[in-house]
Order: structure tokens, then C-alpha cells, then sequence
């Protein structure tokens, strides 16, 4: 049982960080154009503009996702309550691989809007 608990606190972090710094990213984005904190991509480092645009877009869509894994891992551990150690380390390594996975889609669909919306000088279209 207590590495069950172990698990699925392991596996509650991801959700948990993306919905935090999701909605600190939509609600109040770093100040200032930086290489070490926020999203950094070249296109979102062009500008002011184009660095709010996608902090806002990419923390909205964080936001959502999180939420919706936070629910499906709850309910992926629940299946594992009393399961073998072996089992519960293996199939929460999954959940996290899934996770991560789903924590680096958002960028995708931030590029695109950011190449929607502004040009390659990040001038606004």
C-alpha cells in the first residue's frame, strides 16, 4: 500500500505543475523576455507580444490538460490499488511516460497559433 501511495503521488505531479504553472502562465506571464524561466522557443522570444501571446495560449492549454490527466491518472491508479509492487512500478512508469508526453503537445499547438498570428519578425499578422 504505501508504495501504491508513493505512485500515485509521483503520478499526480505532472497534472498538478501543469494546471499551477498553467494558470500562473495565462494569468500573469514572466515580465521579462528570458532564456531560463517561462516558455522559451525562438518565436516566442521575438518580442514582448509574441512572448505574452504564447504564454497565455500554452498556459490555457496546460491548464486544461492537466486537469483532464490529473482525473485520468486518479482513476488509472485506482485499477492498481492492491496490485503487486512490480505492477504498480511498471504500470505508473506508463502513466508518466503518457504524461510527459501530453505536457509537450501543448508546444506544437502554440507554435502553430504563434505562426498564425505573427510573422516571422514577430510582427503581428
Amino acid at each position: 500500500m504505501g508504495f501504491w501511495i508513493f505512485m500515485s503521488i509521483m503520478n499526480l505531479l505532472i497534472p498538478i505543475a501543469m494546471v499551477c504553472f498553467g494558470s500562473m502562465f495565462a494569468k500573469a506571464p514572466p515580465n521579462e523576455i528570458n532564456s531560463i524561466f517561462g516558455y522559451r522557443t525562438s518565436m516566442s522570444m521575438k518580442n514582448k507580444e509574441t512572448w505574452i501571446f504564447a504564454h497565455n495560449y500554452c498556459g490555457r492549454l496546460w491548464r486544461i490538460v492537466g486537469a483532464i490527466i490529473f482525473i485520468f491518472s486518479v482513476i488509472a491508479m485506482f485499477f492498481l490499488l492492491g496490485k503487486e509492487i512490480d505492477t504498480i512500478g511498471i504500470f505508473g512508469g506508463i502513466i508518466c511516460g503518457i504524461q510527459v508526453i501530453f505536457m509537450i503537445i501543448p508546444i506544437f499547438f502554440t507554435e502553430k497559433a504563434l505562426n498564425k498570428n505573427f510573422d516571422i519578425e514577430g510582427n503581428r499578422r
